[in-house]
């Protein structure tokens, strides 16, 4: 499992949201040392970005890949063996029971940090219902969380609106990773359940998932500085 670090450059994950490799190396080259997590997930991996986590993890970075892994027992341990050999440091799976145990399971002994997604943050309550829940964000979260804990993950990926009632049912050791990170000011996208960096880390985030606002900023590395001056600002006044 991760260790859960204090610093800003630990905590922040820029997501690669991108189409090809060529575009991903050339953030990362831009981002220089600022960065230190980068996000992989399904645009770029289909994109032929898979051996860049080998070459980030070469090159000292660490890499969360969010593959969101579901499937049957057996596939989802293999899957979970194959990110670990590409160097993975956090792995995503959706935190469905049977998946978590077979991912635990593949992962002993090895330091991948296997997180659970619990709902996605593109999702409010009417979404749920529409594709068939009987219960709400809010249930659904804690009730996926508690079964991620007791499964024995690493931890949990979910929105900050739910990261302090998170934080105190999971305690201070697992990872509790939060996208939909918008720094102050900026627009929302397709999100609906956002916050700041700030506000993030208050309600007990470990780790803060942000892609757009710097991949797509006119100046990442500008981007990025700003938003580790943002997270280390309530460190500094507090």
């Amino acid at each position: 499992m991760a260790e859960l670090q204090n610093t800003a450059r630990d905590r922040l994950i820029v997501g690669l949201d991108v189409a090809n490799r060529g575009e991903a190396e050339t953030i990362v080259d831009r981002l220089g040392d600022t960065v230190l997590w980068y996000k992989i997930g399904y645009q770029l991996a289909y994109g032929g970005g898979l051996p860049l986590v080998t070459d980030l993890t070469r090159a000292g970075k660490r890499v969360f890949l969010d593959l969101k892994l579901l499937d049957i027992p057996n596939t989802v341990a293999k899957g979970v063996e194959s990110a670990i050999g590409l160097g993975a440091a956090m792995l995503t799976l959706h935190a469905y029971p049977h998946a978590m145990r077979a991912a635990v399971a593949a992962a002993r002994g090895s330091d991948v940090t296997l997180l659970g997604v619990t709902v996605l943050t593109s999702l409010d309550d009417a979404d749920l219902t529409e594709a068939g829940y009987a219960m709400g964000v809010a249930d659904l979260v804690r009730l996926r969380a508690s079964q991620a804990r007791d499964i024995g993950m690493g931890g949990i990926v979910s929105a900050v609106s739910e990261a302090a009632a998170m934080r105190a049912l999971l305690g201070p050791d697992m990872a509790i990773v939060t996208p939909g990170i918008r720094p102050a000011g900026s627009a929302a996208g397709d999100q609906k359940r956002v916050a700041t960096p700030a506000e993030a880390l208050a309600a007990g985030a470990s780790h803060l998932v942000v892609a757009r606002p710097i991949v797509q900023a006119a100046d990442p590395r500008q981007a990025a500085e700003a938003i580790l001056a943002e997270m280390d600002a309530p460190r500094a006044t507090g």
